[in-house]
């Protein structure tokens, strides 16, 4: 299982001995579900199956849908032209020619037009929406091997950029304890500087120590940030509807992040915190792809 990217084409293409029928779908980011369509009224009575298909298959994404049909390898348009509708055309420009004096000329091929040829029976419609579908198949597993191709290469990338800011964290992680303990020696050994010129009473400053050293604590920061990257983790190695997840989990780590940064008067600290908010940018952006 692996996550889904909404970048994605697909193609399907179904032939008999009269038409090929062409679907190709395009897919990208979109907040909710958007569907576009590019084909003839001829498939109109189907639209509605053909939506179906689609939604039960993809939850987000913007999709240009275009579905087109043309005269199989062998077949003759000839076969199709309407004799009749020809001859009249011809007999109603000789009529315009006579009564104005005016030459008409026209070639055979302008004879090739939508007007002239045969107009199509409900079979034959029946038969090309028939072809429409499956075509509309091949080209929903297409596209869904293209969105999963995408959703991999994206899965490395944000994999990457998760890992670098774990790698920040970890210093912030392993200079907590130590960093507490340098400010409680400097605010003692200061206490201890002017305590003959300023009187303080012992017990408390002791209690203003421990009052702002909570103050400046980040283990439950750094206890929330273990538990979203853990369910980072868990979201991309899962497939579906992710993407809302993701977004949202990358605003809580941002949140904790700066509370961090907040806290921290350290320059090592701050440095830390500022590339880990890079790395979480960057996640972001590419998680606006994710379905």
């Amino acid at each position: 299982m692996a996550i889904e990217s909404m970048t994605g084409f697909g193609r399907g293409e179904v032939s008999d001995e009269d038409f090929t029928l062409t679907v190709e779908i395009k897919s990208v980011n979109h907040r909710y579900r958007d569907i576009r369509w590019r084909m003839s009224s001829i498939f109109n009575s189907i639209e509605m199956e053909l939506k179906n298909q689609l939604v039960s298959n993809f939850k987000r994404g913007s999709f240009d849908i275009s579905v087109n049909y043309k005269k199989a390898e062998g077949a003759s348009k000839i076969d199709d032209l309407d004799m009749e509708k020809i001859e009249d055309f011809i007999k109603l420009m000789k009529e315009a020619s006579e009564k104005s004096g005016v030459a008409i000329n026209f070639s055979p091929t302008d004879f090739l037009r939508n007007e002239f040829f045969v107009e199509r029976d409900e079979k034959q419609e029946e038969k090309m929406q028939n072809l429409a579908k499956k075509a509309f198949s091949l080209a929903i597993e297409s596209l869904r091997e293209s969105r999963r191709s995408e959703g991999q290469k994206m899965q490395s990338v944000l994999l990457s950029h998760r890992n670098e800011y774990v790698k920040h964290f970890q210093k912030i992680k392993d200079k907590t304890d130590t960093f507490q303990k340098n400010v409680e020696e400097k605010l003692k050994k200061r206490f201890a500087e002017y305590a003959d010129q300023v009187k303080v009473e012992e017990s408390r400053f002791l209690q203003e120590i421990v009052f702002y050293l909570e103050k400046i604590d980040v283990h439950e920061e750094i206890n929330r940030i273990e538990g979203h990257l853990e369910k980072l983790d868990q979201l991309l190695s899962q497939s579906g509807e992710v993407g809302r997840q993701i977004d949202f989990l990358i605003q809580e780590l941002n949140r904790e992040t700066n509370t961090i940064g907040s806290k921290s008067s350290s320059g090592e600290t701050s440095d830390a915190v500022v590339n880990m908010k890079v790395q979480l940018e960057k996640i972001r952006e590419q998680g606006l792809n994710i379905e």
